[in-house]
């Protein structure tokens, strides 16, 4: 793997993929992308009646996702380096959970014409924790609109997507004993991890 100039971050509702592609952004004096995922005016109502605006809700993403890949790369990919808090293949991973047959066949009509031309990242970050732990987390920060059996199903479909993830080098972060404070000893270890190219799939757990 040559040096990762080009980072996406990926990981399950709410385990920290803003708070610490911000982070490495600072450190990396790099691009920061976000995705933003409450400009989708469908989202609320998906969670209130997920077959009614599942399909509205993915397409929303994915044309908002490859908006944002399309811009980057017309203009900054080869200037400096880039973080983002996603990672534009993830998009399957919700399609395949939330639409119904007939609506993933258009889909994966639309998903290959958009995605064939975006750029791979030079390293993908998947962010693991414990999905009971994480959702208590998030209960305790704000009101949700989704349910524990929908989360956990996410989780799962994550855990599959990146068990078979092969295109780039993958770095799987264990969270839950991650320290997000910038300067922390967590913090610097795993920007070592960066600086050292690797191939295939890293793991790395902090105790």
């Amino acid at each position: 793997m040559k040096e990762a100039n080009y980072i996406a971050l990926e990981g399950n509702i709410g385990v920290g993929k803003t708070e610490l592609a911000t982070l490495l952004a600072e450190k990396l004096d790099a691009r920061l992308i976000l995705e933003n995922p409450e400009e989708n005016p469908f989202l609320i109502d998906f969670y209130k009646d997920k077959e009614r605006y599942a399909f509205q809700t993915q397409v929303f993403f994915l044309l908002s996702r490859f908006k944002r890949q399309e811009e980057l790369f017309e203009h900054d990919l080869f200037l400096k380096k880039i973080v983002q808090d996603f990672y534009f293949g993830k998009d399957r991973i919700f399609a395949s959970l939330n639409l119904d047959e007939r609506e993933y066949r258009l889909y994966e009509k639309i998903f290959p014409i958009l995605g064939k031309n975006i750029p791979q990242p030079d390293l993908v970050i998947y962010l693991q924790s414990n999905p009971e732990n994480l959702y208590k987390k998030l209960k305790q920060k704000k009101n949700l609109y989704f349910e524990y059996d929908y989360f956990l199903a996410l989780n799962e479909a994550y855990n599959r997507f990146f068990f078979h993830y092969d295109k780039t080098p993958l770095l799987v972060l264990n969270m839950d004993n991650f320290d997000f404070k910038s300067g922390s000893s967590h913090l610097e270890k795993l920007l070592e991890l960066l600086r050292k190219p690797f191939s295939g799939t890293k793991y790395y757990t902090h105790r």
